[in-house]
C-alpha cells in the first residue's frame, strides 16, 4: 500500500513509520506544521510543532529511507483547534483540544489530502490498535494500558478505520518503543514526550485564556445563590476545581468547596460540597459511532471513559438517537464537565464517542 506517515518529530511517530516501511509499504513521511510561531512552541518537554520537531522528523525520514515533506496546516489548526478551545471555554465548557486535533486535523484534513494524492492509508504513532472484526475493522485499546490513546482516536469516524495504520498498537511499553528507536538509529530515542496543551507550551492555561478573553468580574455563589466571592472570568474555572477559588474560607462546616458549574449567562461560578460533584447520568451530542454491528444496548462488558487516562466506568443503560446519546452509569462519576469527551467501550473495543452536553445526579 501507499502510506502517508505523519511524523511529529517524536519517537512514537518515527518508530511507527519505520515499522510501516519495514512491513513493505510504500511510505512517504509528512510533518504537519501546526504553529504560526514554531520557534516559541517547545519549552523542554512541553509543546510541539517547533523547528526542532520538524528537523527531527526530517532526520528520521532520512534514516528510514523515505521521502519527506512539510505541510503547513497552521491556519487549519488555528481555526479548528485553538479558536474552538477559546470559544468552548467562553461557553462554559471544558474542551479536550487533543480530541479536536485528531478529529479535524489528523483524521480529516490529513486524511483528505492523503486520499487526494492517491495514498491508501495514513500511518500515525498512536498507541491504539486496528483489529479485523467480522463486520470490518475495529478500533481497540493499545496493548500498553499506561499509553493507550484510543480515547482521543474515537472521533476519527468509521470510514477512516479502513484507511489508518497504527503500528504501535501492540507495543508493550514506551520503553520498548524507545529501544526500537535506538536499535534503528532514529536519533530520537531519548527525546522527552510532549505533554499538556501543545499550543500553551508554558502550561499557563489561565494566562492564555486571559489574553484571548480578557477579564470579566462576576460572582462566586453557593448552590442556593449566596454570594461567596468574586472572580475575573468564569472561564478560568472548571468542574471539580478546588484550589484557587478566591473565596478565602471553607464552608461553615469546615469542608472545602469545589466548582460545580459555570454559568456564562449570569457570569457566575457555582461552588459546593464534594458530594454534589457526583453524577450518574450523562447526555452527549455530536456522537460518532464506530460499530455498526453493535448498538450498545447490551450493557454486558460495556464501559465509558470520561478522560484520556481515566478509569473505565461500567454502564447501566445506553440509548442513542441520531447524533445524541444518553448513558446511565452503574456507579457514579465525579467532576464531569460539559465539553469533555465520553467514549464508549465494549471490553477493549471502542464503540463510539460523544461530547458531554449535560449531567445529572
Amino acid at each position: 500500500m501507499r502510506v502517508l506517515a505523519a511524523l511529529s518529530g517524536g519517537v512514537d511517530s518515527a518508530v511507527a513509520a519505520a515499522k510501516a516501511a519495514h512491513a513493505g509499504h510504500d511510505v512517504v513521511g509528512v510533518h504537519m506544521a501546526l504553529s504560526t510561531q514554531p520557534q516559541e512552541c517547545r519549552i523542554g518537554s512541553r509543546g510541539c510543532c517547533s523547528i526542532e520537531d520538524a528537523g527531527d522528523a526530517a532526520r528520521a525520514a532520512e534514516i528510514i529511507g523515505i521521502p519527506f515533506y512539510v505541510w503547513d496546516l497552521a491556519s487549519e489548526f488555528e481555526q479548528t483547534v485553538i479558536t474552538d478551545f477559546v470559544e468552548q471555554y467562553k461557553a462554559g465548557r471544558t474542551p479536550n483540544p487533543c480530541v479536536r486535533c485528531n478529529e479535524f486535523v489528523k483524521f480529516r484534513e490529513l486524511a483528505a489530502r492523503a486520499r487526494a494524492l492517491g495514498f491508501d492509508a495514513v500511518c500515525t504513532g498512536h498507541y491504539a490498535a486496528i483489529v479485523d472484526g467480522q463486520s470490518g475493522p475495529e478500533l481497540h485499546r493499545g496493548a500498553d494500558p499506561l499509553k493507550d490513546q484510543s480515547y482521543v482516536l474515537a472521533v476519527m469516524g468509521p470510514e477512516e478505520l479502513t484507511r489508518v495504520i497504527l503500528p504501535l498498537g501492540d507495543a508493550p511499553s514506551k520503553a520498548w518503543v524507545r529501544s526500537e528507536a535506538e536499535r534503528l538509529g532514529l536519533g530520537v530515542s531519548n527525546k522527552p514526550d510532549s505533554y499538556d496543551i501543545c499550543f500553551i507550551p508554558d502550561g499557563d492555561t489561565q494566562g492564555f485564556l486571559r489574553a484571548h478573553l480578557g477579564a470579566r468580574q462576576g460572582e462566586i455563589v453557593s448552590p442556593d445563590g449566596t454570594v461567596l466571592g468574586h472572580h475575573d472570568g468564569y472561564w478560568n474555572y472548571t468542574v471539580g476545581q478546588r484550589k484557587g477559588l478566591g473565596i478565602g474560607a471553607p464552608a461553615p462546616d469546615g469542608r472545602p468547596r469545589y466548582v460545580l458549574e459555570t454559568r456564562p449567562q449570569t457570569n457566575q461560578v457555582v461552588v459546593g460540597a464534594s458530594e454534589l460533584l457526583s453524577i450518574s447520568r450523562i447526555d452527549a451530542t455530536d456522537v460518532v459511532w464506530l460499530a455498526p454491528d453493535d448498538e450498545g444496548s447490551d450493557v454486558t462488558d460495556l464501559f465509558v471513559q470520561l478522560r484520556a487516562h481515566g478509569s473505565p466506568i461500567p454502564v447501566a443503560s445506553l440509548t442513542r438517537a441520531g447524533s445524541t446519546m444518553s448513558v446511565n452509569l452503574a456507579r457514579s462519576a465525579r467532576g464531569v464537565a460539559r465539553g469533555q469527551s465520553m467514549v464508549v467501550y465494549r471490553g477493549t473495543r471502542v464503540l463510539g464517542e460523544g461530547t458531554i452536553n449535560a449531567t445529572a445526579h
